[in-house]
C-alpha cells in the first residue's frame, strides 16, 4: 500500500468513531425512555431505528470515500 492508503485506512478507523458513539447514545437513549414509559414504546422504537440508520449511513459514507 501507498502512503496515502495507509493514511486513508487510519481516516477511515477515526471517522468511524462517531457512527459507532451515535448509535451507543441513540439506543441507550431509547432504552432509558422505553424503561420510564413502557407505554410509550411503539411511538419510540421507530424514531430510535431512524436514527440508527442515519448514523450507519456516515459510516458507510465513509466507508466510500475511503475507496474513493
Amino acid at each position: 500500500m501507498t502512503v496515502e492508503g495507509n493514511l486513508s485506512l487510519v481516516g477511515y478507523g477515526l471517522a468511524t468513531i462517531g457512527p459507532a458513539i451515535a448509535v451507543g447514545l441513540i439506543f441507550a437513549a431509547y432504552i432509558n425512555g422505553v424503561a420510564r414509559q413502557p407505554e410509550a414504546r411503539p411511538l419510540l422504537q421507530p424514531i430510535a431505528i431512524l436514527g440508527f440508520a442515519l448514523a450507519e449511513a456516515l459510516a458507510i459514507f465513509g466507508l466510500v470515500l475511503f475507496f474513493l
